[in-house]
């Protein structure tokens, strides 16, 4: 018999669990994706990011379902933030 022993996580993470805490994030905007004007913000320094609702959450997060409502035009930095990857794992515990 052989047991292995692994550092994954017990719950997996899915669309229907995982909690949107990357939409707390400041996400500039690198590239044009297509995201419609009324979500995008200037920060202090002139910069183009994701606007952010007044409790922090990014203003194109659907609050009922916390889902993106721009999914098919989100920005790169949305892109390569990937469900389940360490950075999503940091950001999920430091939130919990």
């Amino acid at each position: 018999m052989t047991i292995e022993i692994t550092n994954l996580p017990v719950t997996e993470i899915t669309c229907s669990n995982c909690e949107a805490c990357c939409c707390r994030l400041e996400v500039m905007l690198l590239t044009d994706t297509g995201v419609p004007k009324r979500y995008i913000s200037t920060d202090d320094w002139g910069g183009e990011v994701m606007a952010q609702g007044h409790d922090g959450w990014c203003a194109a997060l659907d609050r009922d379902t916390l889902m993106c409502s721009i999914y098919e035009n989100r920005p790169w930095v949305c892109r390569i933030f990937e469900m389940a990857s360490f950075e999503c794992e940091e950001e999920r515990k430091a939130h919990m």
